[in-house]
C-alpha cells in the first residue's frame, strides 16, 4: 500500500477539481458546524484537504489552522486563500500527531487552546482511532468542541456502489491507487469518542453513511 502522504500528493489537483458528491448534505452539515462556532474561536481542521471547508468557515471564527499531511493539498489551499483574500486561515503541512499543530495554553496547562477541532472525512483513514481521538482531546480547551464526519459501515442496506468499493479496495490499495481505509460500525466509532473523554451532543447520518458527530470535551 502506498504511503498516505504520497497518495494524497498525487491526487491533490484532481481532488481540488472534483465536485462535492452530495451538496445538500455538505451545506446542511456546514451550517450545523457554524452553529457551534463563535467569532473569537481558534479552530483546528485536521485533514483539511484543499481547504474548501476552512475557507468557507473563516468568516465565522477568529482563526483557523488548516492542516493536512499532503504538501500538494496544502499548496492548493494556500493559493485559494490568497486568491480569495482570506487572511485568518493558516495552512500547515502536518499529520495529527505532529507538533506543528500544537497550540498550548498560555498558562502552561496540559490542555490545548483550540476552541474547536474539525475532522471531516478523516477518521476512517487513520490506523489507530482511539489514539487519534485522544490526541484531539488533548489539543482542545476544557469544554471544547470536536466535530467530525466519518464514513462508516452502512450495514445490510449498503448500496451497490459501496459494496463494489469495498470489494475492489484491497486490490486498489495493493496497486497504490487507494489509501488505508477502515470502515467502522457507527456504534464502535461513538463508543471510542465517548471513551476518550467526550460527550456526544449531536449526530446525523448521510449516505453512504457518513456519520456526523458533534462532541464536547469533558475530560
Amino acid at each position: 500500500m502506498q504511503n498516505a502522504a504520497t497518495f494524497w500528493d498525487n491526487v491533490a489537483r484532481k481532488y481540488a477539481k472534483s465536485p462535492i458528491a452530495d451538496m445538500d448534505a455538505y451545506t446542511y452539515t456546514l451550517e450545523r458546524t457554524r452553529s457551534y462556532l463563535s467569532p473569537d474561536d481558534t479552530i483546528l481542521e485536521v485533514g483539511c484537504g484543499t481547504g474548501s471547508t476552512a475557507l468557507l468557515l473563516a468568516g465565522d471564527v477568529g482563526h483557523i489552522t488548516a492542516s493536512d499531511l499532503s504538501a500538494n493539498m496544502i499548496k492548493v489551499g494556500s493559493d485559494k486563500a490568497k486568491e480569495q483574500g482570506i487572511p485568518n486561515v493558516k495552512f500547515v503541512k502536518a499529520e495529527l500527531f505532529d507538533s506543528a499543530i500544537d497550540n498550548d495554553s498560555p498558562d502552561g496547562s496540559p490542555d490545548g487552546s483550540y476552541d474547536a477541532i474539525l475532522a471531516f472525512n478523516l477518521i476512517h483513514l487513520l490506523p489507530d482511532t482511539p489514539a487519534a481521538i485522544r490526541r484531539i482531546n488533548g489539543l482542545l480547551k476544557p469544554g471544547g468542541t470536536f466535530i467530525s464526519k466519518t464514513v462508516c459501515q452502512p450495514g445490510a442496506g449498503a448500496s451497490l456502489k459501496f459494496r463494489l468499493i469495498k470489494m475492489i479496495l484491497p486490490l486498489m490499495q495493493w496497486l497504490g491507487k487507494a489509501p488505508y481505509v477502515r470502515f467502522m460500525e457507527i456504534a464502535e466509532l461513538e463508543h471510542i469518542i465517548s471513551s476518550e473523554g467526550f460527550k456526544i451532543i449531536e449526530t446525523g447520518n448521510y449516505p453512504p453513511p457518513s456519520r456526523y458527530i458533534v462532541a464536547r470535551k469533558v475530560v
